[in-house]
């Protein structure tokens, strides 16, 4: 039995726990990260987003946390730390395909929408082999002085006016540990949901959904071939990505790493997942590639490494974020979707305002005022994440009507990734933009229109209405006709779309692809 008394008690390991108990040591607090199994573990969660990426840079610097620097980056991550595997990610490629049909219609442009994320490998994004990273990031933490205790079954918390008292079992000894504050990173439906027996919620609008996944050995690449006599060359190579395969009611990730490994799984709505008997495991999978001929090749000779993983109500809402003295990680307080790769971003910030609260406002008299902030613009943004998904989902028959939701998430992230860059924060300072007083509304109006718009005419409206919206922030070249659905990270875009940045100027968008090295490799 352990009463020590810590600053801060911190619920699970996995990245987003260790790295926020960096930030209150860097601090000068006292904290003990718990952690229900042990390291190197299997987790899902694995690609990040230059968003993503540019969060843990900014913390890497401000908290003097050098060895997560490297890591941001494809290049940097394979000079610095090459033993740590992880995949290639060169931007989002995304096939449409027709469940059951006799072959592939995925060859056609109108059929693919390719967006890249960045215009070299150099600085490329990554997929986190997260038994490697998780395990990485906690080991930093020890080093810098973090406590840490693992194979702890937490069960009860209660809160005191001193803070607070959680009880647990650790190899059949009961533990008791005393903290100021506690901070649960344990994941959707994880301790705090359970200990204090919070209240489920369901996004307004979102669908039922169940996921089936695991990891794979020997995934041949997509290899998609373009129409014969086509000279055309893609912006990247599609298969360096986070590779979507589409369809009515669902969707396939595939995301390689430099390890031999691929994670693989498919998201879809209760009627796609209970047709094909999800709770089944490897013979629901073989079932979907059978309607998939397009996909199966992939996985023709590819045989799991791991059992089958089935989520039974893959989202996950908690009515209740944070309290007097506890306050959960956005990867706790929700899950909605693997969909864009949002839940990496989302946890960051959420990181990094706990991390800001813990270093600035620790005894300060509007602590708990701060704590309360942050909840509710978690569940902002977890809403509004929300209803680009759902609107994702109803779109998923009708590509070309997809195509243009996405920008609204597209268009979002590069502009905030470009205004973060120039120093310009306050133009960028919430998820998908969801408190811009302009972009917001049309954001959350356009995602309800694409959830209920039935004919190609409400359809094509649509279309026009996202192009429309975006435009005051399109740092992309998004939705240019001529691109037919490729849409390189091409540095004149950024020129071209400068003075929407704040009204930054020519030279501004100099020095940053200059310092960025934001330039296209060449050939």
């Amino acid at each position: 039995m352990s009463l020590k008394h810590y600053d801060l008690l911190i619920a699970g390991s996995g990245f987003g726990g260790s790295l926020l108990a960096m930030i209150a040591k860097r601090a000068g607090k006292s904290v003990l990260l718990i952690e229900k199994g042990t390291h190197p573990r299997f987790a899902i969660g694995e690609s990040t987003t230059p968003l993503s990426n540019l969060l843990l840079e900014e913390i890497s610097e401000r908290y003097d946390l050098p060895h997560l620097k490297p890591l941001t980056k494809w290049g940097t991550w394979q000079q610095t730390n090459p033993e740590l595997a992880c995949g290639l990610k060169r931007g989002f490629s995304f096939y449409h395909h027709t469940l059951g049909a006799q072959s592939s219609n995925a060859c056609s442009r109108e059929e693919q929408l390719l967006v890249a994320a960045s215009p070299n490998d150099a600085i490329a994004d990554t997929h986190w082999y997260r038994a490697d990273f998780d395990h990485f990031v906690l080991q930093e933490a020890q080093s810098i002085g973090v406590d840490y205790l693992d194979q702890v079954a937490l069960s009860t918390m209660e809160e005191t006016d001193n803070g607070v008292v959680v009880e647990g079992e650790r190899c059949g000894e009961r533990m008791v540990f005393q903290g100021s504050f506690l901070v649960d990173a344990t994941g959707p439906r994880g301790f705090l949901h359970r200990a204090l027996n919070l209240r489920e919620l369901e996004f307004p609008g979102f669908p039922k959904t169940q996921g089936l996944y695991t990891h794979f050995s020997s995934v041949a690449p997509f290899g998609i071939r373009q129409p014969e006599g086509s000279a055309e060359i893609p912006p990247y190579p599609p298969d360096d990505a986070a590779l979507h395969h589409v369809f009515d009611g669902g969707w396939i990730w595939v995301l390689p790493f430099n390890n031999g490994l691929t994670s693989a799984g498919v998201a879809a709505t209760d009627d796609v997942a209970n047709r094909l008997r999800f709770s089944e495991g490897g013979a629901a999978w073989q079932r979907l590639m059978d309607l998939l001929p397009g996909v199966r090749g992939q996985f023709a000779d590819a045989p799991p490494e791991l059992p089958f993983v089935h989520a039974r109500g893959l989202s996950f809402l908690s009515e209740t974020m944070a309290g007097r003295r506890w306050a959960m990680l956005p990867s706790a307080a929700a899950f909605i979707d693997p969909l864009l790769s949002t839940g990496f971003p989302l946890t960051l910030l959420g990181v990094s305002r706990l991390g800001e609260i813990v270093s600035n406002a620790w005894d300060a008299p509007d602590f708990n005022v701060r704590i309360e902030a942050y909840a509710a613009q978690t569940s902002r943004e977890l809403q509004a994440t929300a209803q680009l998904i759902g609107a994702l989902y109803a779109t998923m028959a009708d590509f070309p009507t997809f195509v243009s939701v996405s920008f609204l998430y597209f268009a979002a992230a590069s502009f905030a990734e470009t205004a973060r860059r120039l120093n310009r924060h306050d133009l960028a300072s919430s998820f998908l933009l969801c408190d811009d007083p302009v972009y917001g509304p049309d954001f959350t109006r356009l995602c309800q229109q694409a959830r209920e718009s039935r004919t190609e005419a409400e359809r094509s409206d649509l279309r026009t209405a996202i192009l429309l919206a975006i435009e005051p922030l399109n740092v992309a070249g998004l939705g240019e006709e001529t691109r037919r659905n490729w849409f390189p990270a091409d540095p004149e875009d950024l020129f071209r779309a400068a003075h929407k940045v704040g009204g930054a100027s020519q030279a501004d968008i100099r020095r940053l692809i200059e310092r960025c090295n934001f330039q296209p490799d060449r050939g």
